[in-house]
């Protein structure tokens, strides 16, 4: 006897689709801001999923301290998740 497990995380990841956008590298924080504020004021907010821009905590020392700063995984990318067949209508 087989059981079957249905991920639900993956049904819904279906229904979406990913576009990377090229951007000027080091101005992708800033690019991600204007976005989610275009998405916002411009009401795309129930096609465009997330606007994604993943990063990582890297600490350093200088001058002694431990200073902690976000590094880009993907410099000059930014990521965007949108529901399929949203865009057409």
């Amino acid at each position: 006897m087989e059981a079957s497990i249905v991920n639900t995380e993956n049904t819904q990841q279906q229904d979406s689709k990913w576009f990377v956008l090229r951007v000027v590298s080091g101005k992708e924080r800033k690019v991600k801001e204007y976005l989610d504020k275009e998405i916002s004021r411009g009401g795309w907010s129930e096609v465009v999923k997330q606007v994604f821009l993943p990063v990582e905590k890297v600490y350093k020392v200088v001058n002694g301290k431990k200073v902690m700063r976000e590094r880009n995984y993907y410099p000059g990318y930014v990521m965007i998740e949108v529901l399929d067949g949203k865009l057409s209508d």
